[in-house]
């Protein structure tokens, strides 16, 4: 692991998905071993079987913006909302606080729904009679942006999108505004949405597969992924006496057969294996052990990588493992864990979250 000159303090934390809203509602679900999605009524209108998703609400977000400000805004824009608005009230941030901070959203499929809506009314109805709402909502930094405008942040914004390693790059632009302390704040996340397309290209791509009831991240010889949605994103700071859920002490990535000697370390790894046949070969390789999950909670979406650092946090908090654990042995007490991502090529990004440092 690469680790980091000045660790970063996690201050607060928020995410929303299948299991609900916030950490507790997230550990709520792991520990009860939650792990049912939802079937819905949502294919591509050529009679394909319905395919089973873990679906998030966003019931309650105008506890935080006026119902009038959320009228236009779309389902993936209201989930990065929410999550940003759990992690700064979780993080204590009031509305006076909020103007220097910076703000990172990573997603690998960004707002596909609204897009693919605006394609289709461009189809429909002609260029003339496009939907105005439905193209600006399909733009790439939209959530980025309903999250500044809406919470009166000003301080720099960018979305990232590098599928299954969005969020990992997230985290080093993170690191890097705070090190040359541009901000001393940053609120940093992943967001990705179900929509209809992606439910007719799971039926279609895995069609000779049994439909999954539940995602089994360590039966790597099945394909037992079931897409999710949902957000979740870190409260990061510079300061260190504002780590209430520990610290993001080391970085890296590269290659698995060139750098997976880098993940040899004591403490758990938190693995993004999400159920995909694909990168089994590469989670296998990845080491260290006991080797824990939480995607069985969330579903499989690119961004997961994000739902796992929130349970990393957690987990350091409260010194106990939360999450699925590879091992019947209990892995705890928790002072540090490695959340590791794999992307189908056997690219990697590893960010590991600690209790303390120095």
């Amino acid at each position: 692991m690469n680790l980091l000159s000045q660790p970063v303090a996690i201050q607060g934390l928020g995410c929303v998905g299948g299991f609900g809203q916030g950490g507790d509602a997230f550990i709520q679900a792991l520990q009860k071993n939650v792990d049912q999605p939802q079937r819905i009524d949502q294919c591509h209108g050529d009679g394909q079987a319905y395919y089973p998703a873990f679906l998030a609400q966003t019931d309650g977000l105008d506890a935080f913006v006026a119902k009038r400000s959320l009228r236009r805004l779309d389902h993936y824009s209201r989930l990065a909302l929410l999550g940003g608005c759990l992690a700064l009230a979780d993080a204590g941030i009031d509305a006076e606080k909020r103007e220097h901070i910076g703000v990172i959203v990573a997603s690998g499929y960004g707002a596909a729904a609204t897009t693919f809506g605006f394609l289709d009314s461009v189809l429909e109805d002609g260029d003339h009679c496009a939907s105005p709402t439905a193209f600006s909502n399909s733009v790439h930094n939209v959530a980025g942006a309903y999250l500044s405008m809406q919470l009166g942040i000003h301080g720099p914004n960018l979305t990232l999108s590098q599928f299954d390693l969005s969020v990992t790059a997230a985290l080093h632009n993170a690191v890097c505004w705070l090190q040359q302390g541009r901000v001393d704040t940053v609120l940093v996340g992943g967001v990705d949405e179900h929509c209809a397309v992606l439910n007719y290209c799971y039926g279609r791509y895995f069609a000779d597969e049994q439909i999954p009831q539940r995602i089994e991240p360590f039966s790597f010889e099945k394909q037992t992924a079931i897409p999710g949605e949902g957000a979740a994103f870190l409260v990061l700071s510079s300061n260190p006496k504002k780590a209430r859920y520990g610290y993001i002490d080391a970085l890296c990535g590269g290659h698995i057969e060139s750098s997976g000697d880098t993940l040899i370390q004591r403490s758990p790894v938190l693995l993004g294996a999400d159920g995909h046949r694909n990168t089994a070969t590469w989670y296998r390789q990845s080491i260290g052990t006991p080797k824990t999950s939480c995607s069985h909670v969330y579903g499989s979406l690119p961004c997961g990588q994000a739902f796992d650092l929130a349970a990393a946090a957690l987990m350091v908090r409260d010194q106990h493992c939360h999450a699925l654990c590879s091992r019947e042995e209990e892995c705890a007490p928790i002072r540090q864990v490695t959340s590791v991502k794999c992307a189908a090529d056997g690219q990697f990004g590893a960010v590991r979250v600690t209790r303390g440092f120095g």
